[in-house]
């Protein structure tokens, strides 16, 4: 096994604006080769309810648009050379960790045809450059995973209350380590827009399952902080907390920036994005 990299840089979220709005770490793809993307709903072709940046095919948007917008999306990111290999997954909310190989690159890629998404799974990973792993949010907890090297690797996690509670991005992180032969501690985690604690509110049922099986959840009735089980599941699986960085952006109360289901059952999907770019 090559020896690991003592020491990164400190992971760090910035907007990077162009025709397209993401939050992204410029960084880590200077030092890495590797891209990151959390997108928002501006810069895309979607009518309402769709306005205007939705990436997904599945919530009834004109099939065109979604790969007009994947397109935009790609090209904003200097990726279009490799728009065919882009996979995407058919999330179901489950536990279901895939390790994607290069026979899989375009799966899920258009809307509009071609080959199916990775059936039901919540989390990709991977070690194959120039395979773009997308999965869509709105409202749930989206986590980008990466080692940074020598041996890169990537993963894109999907996290709703499921998710969190299976422990669904602490088990990713296991997986890209076991994929690239790293330890946990050398990993870099990505916490992107996703409902916070101050707006979702759930049943007593749902919270204490939480509290049975967290130590972080806090007391407060009817409200849940997934983005605090995140961290703790990360944590769990032996990721440093310096190297786990969140937007701390709550989509439910900026609505204008992202879609939000609990906001409005009949919207679009945001995306979460990474890939490792061939040398």
């Amino acid at each position: 096994m090559q020896r690991e990299k003592s020491s990164f840089h400190r992971p760090a979220l910035e907007i990077l604006k162009t025709e397209i709005s993401v939050l992204t770490d410029s960084r880590l793809a200077k030092a890495a080769g590797i891209t990151i993307a959390f997108t928002d709903r501006r810069g895309g072709v979607s009518a309402p309810p769709y306005d205007t940046l939705n990436l997904a095919a599945h919530v009834g948007d004109e099939p065109s648009a979604v790969d007009s917008n994947r397109a935009r999306l790609l090209e904003s990111l200097g990726l279009s050379d490799i728009r065919d290999h882009l996979v995407t997954a058919e999330q179901v909310h489950g536990s279901r960790v895939v390790v994607v190989d290069g026979a899989e690159a375009g799966s899920g890629a258009y809307a509009a045809g071609g080959a199916p998404p990775i059936p039901s799974a919540d989390a990709l990973v991977t070690t194959c450059r120039d395979v773009p792993l997308l999965l869509l949010f709105a409202d749930c907890v989206p986590v980008i995973i990466v080692a940074p090297g020598p041996a890169r690797g990537i993963a894109v996690v999907h996290a709703g209350w499921r998710g969190a509670l299976a422990r669904v991005p602490g088990r990713t992180a296991e997986a890209l380590a076991r994929e690239t032969g790293s330890t946990p501690s050398s990993l870099i985690a990505y916490v992107g827009p996703h409902i916070g604690g101050c707006c979702y509110e759930v049943g007593e049922a749902v919270l204490s399952q939480f509290r049975t099986a967290f130590d972080t959840i806090a007391p407060v009735a009817r409200r849940l902080d997934l983005g605090t089980v995140v961290r703790e599941t990360l944590i769990e699986s032996g990721l440093s907390s310096e190297r786990i960085v969140e937007a701390g952006v709550c989509t439910v109360d900026n609505v204008d920036r992202f879609f939000s289901y609990r906001a409005s059952n009949d919207t679009g999907r945001h995306g979460a994005l990474a890939v490792i770019k061939g040398a």
